[in-house]
């Protein structure tokens, strides 16, 4: 899937200091995925895609001496040092597609909702299974292709530019990770489906956490007023209820080892 790295890096930079202000949802998650996860894991752990450190600040209680937190925006790095920590994680500001570790250096990798910004998963989950050590798992959340369904589609109504970023299914996410070294996989899928009071609440929100439509084929100009209320009553007369309107998150936790 192209993706413009540029933009990632630049949305989720912006995203910074309003991103824990409206993230219940991807806080949500991440407690889905620290519950699959086992309590009594040892050795050096990396946390892909740290963003302000919430999933960081959970792992540092189970292993808190080597723990290792990586973002490609800096301001979110700068975020997670200013948390109080006992243990102040490592931090590495680099890219996911590109991982500035050793081989057979890390015991466990765990990602929560970061992976969807890479374009090329499947060197990525090669790359990951290189740096894991031979017993090391490898535990992530991702989005699933049902993710703002609602926003799609009303976009659809308007025009043919790809306003909402596409995300892979589960046999996709199959294939790549035995493509890569992994045998044993399992992948379960769960829907979530805030509500909000409006389409541009849903939209401020996005921005806010910092997922912007990043695919390069994504309209480049500014998106016209008249467009914006098209899609907007799309998305109203289709799904709006009670006042509110629905956006779905469908989310994949995957295991692999």
């Amino acid at each position: 899937m192209p993706l413009d790295k540029a933009k990632i890096r630049q949305s989720f930079s912006a995203a910074s200091t309003t991103y824990d202000s409206v993230a219940q949802l991807q806080r949500t998650i991440g407690c889905a995925l620290l519950a699959s996860i086992d309590r009594d894991i040892t050795g050096t752990l990396l946390d892909i895609g740290c963003g302000t450190g919430f999933l960081t600040a959970e792992l540092v209680r189970f292993h808190p001496e080597q723990l290792i937190a990586l973002d490609i925006a800096l301001p979110m790095l700068q975020a997670t040092r200013s948390r109080q920590w006992e243990h102040t994680p490592s931090l590495l500001c680099a890219d996911a597609e590109y991982l500035p570790l050793i081989n057979n250096s890390v015991h466990h990798v765990f990602s929560n909702l970061a992976l969807q910004w890479c374009g090329n998963l499947g060197a990525v989950f090669t790359d990951i299974k290189r740096l894991l050590k031979a017993d090391g798992q490898f535990i992530f959340s991702t989005f699933a292709p049902h993710t703002l369904q609602e926003l799609k589609a009303a976009w659809q109504s308007v025009d043919d530019y790809a306003h909402v970023n596409d995300f892979y299914n589960a046999e996709q996410l199959h294939a790549f990770l035995q493509q890569a070294g992994f045998t044993d996989i399992h992948i379960t899928s769960t829907l979530y489906t805030p509500h909000y009071e409006s389409v541009l609440t849903l939209m401020r929100e996005l921005k806010h956490i910092g997922a912007h439509n990043v695919q390069v084929n994504r309209n480049k100009h500014c998106t016209t007023k008249t467009a914006m209320r098209r899609m907007i009553a799309a998305y109203q007369t289709a799904h709006e209820l009670n006042g509110k309107i629905p956006a779905s998150f469908e989310v994949f936790i995957v295991r692999a080892s």
